[in-house]
Order: structure tokens, then C-alpha cells, then sequence
């Protein structure tokens, strides 16, 4: 519905056809505005979390050794609540009313934390907003978590990752990702179901190229 504004609407208001001030009129469009009719409610999506793993699995290739998951940097896009879509190109925009139940970098690095955290392969695995120590920190960026249309329609999935010894502080591993999980549908919740998918394929490259790298170089 729109809502018409007129110069003898305003009579009964101001008594004479007077100029509004800018900020007022502003104030008695949103106003009307809600009114109109009821507002679409929000949906929110939240990603898997991972599941365990066996306790005969984890045993046999424990490391003693623990691991901090530090910050992982991106867009203020990615560090709020709307859903991202773009083009091929360089275009982006949000769903209004389709959402996140947490900001994508938060949910992340959760997924990755409980996937490391319960692979049980390692000492015990933190974060470091929660002051958690470690041997080792891994810091990184979140480049891409988006719904892309075009020839194809693919949930988006892009990041770096590196890790750095605690005693040295020199970078000994690092791993990039960067995949397009197909859309079934085209519906939100068939993009939501993608980028789920790729967050876990991730979350599963992630811990098996650490694994391998820990079985290469044991720590001393």
C-alpha cells in the first residue's frame, strides 16, 4: 500500500498548508508506513554442527598438543545476521527478511572449532576470545559465504587459513578453500542447504590437512 501525502492533509495537522521540516516528514512516512499492514516475518538458518568421532578412532591418532583458533577476518557482511547473494559480477545485496541465526564468520569458525574439538585427536582445542591457550594459533580470512547466480547456482565457500607456532611464532601451515556447492532449488533454503554442505566439506578438509600435518611433524 502507498500512502499519499498532500498539502490539506497537513491542514488538520498544522493548521495552513506549512512547510514540514525535512526530519519530521521523514518520521510521519516511516510511521504511516508501518501501518500498512503487517511486516513478513524473519526466517533464520543456522548451519550442522559436526559429528563425533569414535573414541577407538580418536585414540589411535591423538597428538598432545592443543590448538587455539584465533580471529578469522572478512566483510561486515559476513559479520551480520542477512543472508548475501550476488551475480557473476561484481554486484552484492541481502535478503530482508531471511537470516542468519549468528553472523556467517562466527558460525564458521564454531562448525571448525567442534569439528576439531571433537575429532579428539587433539589435547583440547579453544578460542582465543575465550583466553584459551595453546601450542599452536590458527588465524584467518573469510573471503566468500554467499549464494552466486548465473550460469550456475552455487553456494559460495571461501577462505584462508594459516597456522603459527606459539614458541616461534613462524607460519608452519596453511590451507586455502575456495568451492561452489550446486543449489538444488532456487529457494533460500535449497542455498542455505548448500552452503551447509560446504562449510562441512570444509570443516573436514581443514581437519584432515592438520592431521597430516601433525603425523609429518610430530611435536618435540
Amino acid at each position: 500500500m502507498k500512502s499519499h501525502f498532500t498539502c490539506e492533509g497537513e491542514v488538520a495537522v498544522m493548521n495552513g498548508c506549512k512547510k514540514l521540516l525535512f526530519v519530521g516528514s521523514i518520521a510521519v512516512i516511516v510511521s504511516v508506513s508501518v501501518g500498512c499492514g503487517a511486516a513478513r516475518p524473519s526466517k533464520y538458518y543456522q548451519l550442522t554442527p559436526p559429528s563425533a568421532a569414535s573414541a577407538s578412532s580418536a585414540a589411535q591418532d591423538s597428538f598432545s598438543l592443543s590448538l587455539v583458533l584465533g580471529p578469522i577476518y572478512t566483510s561486515h557482511l559476513y559479520r551480520e545476521d542477512r543472508i548475501v547473494y550476488s551475480s557473476e559480477s561484481q554486484q552484492m545485496g541481502t535478503y530482508e527478511t531471511e537470516r542468519w541465526s549468528e553472523p556467517p564468520v562466527e558460525m564458521f569458525r564454531d562448525v571448525l572449532l567442534r569439528k576439531l574439538r571433537e575429532s579428539g585427536r587433539y589435547r583440547d582445542v579453544n578460542t582465543m576470545r575465550t583466553g584459551g591457550r595453546g601450542d599452536y594459533v590458527i588465524k584467518g580470512r573469510l573471503y566468500d559465504f554467499k549464494e552466486v547466480t548465473g550460469k550456475s547456482f552455487v553456494g559460495r565457500l571461501a577462505f584462508d587459513l594459516e597456522m603459527h607456532d606459539v614458541k616461534t611464532n613462524a607460519t608452519v601451515w596453511a590451507h586455502t578453500y575456495n568451492y561452489d556447492e550446486p543449489v538444488s532449488s532456487k529457494d533460500v533454503a535449497s542455498v542455505v542447504a548448500a552452503l551447509d554442505r560446504n562449510v562441512q566439506r570444509a570443516a573436514a578438509e581443514v581437519a584432515a590437512s592438520l592431521e597430516q600435518y601433525f603425523s609429518k611433524n610430530p611435536q618435540k
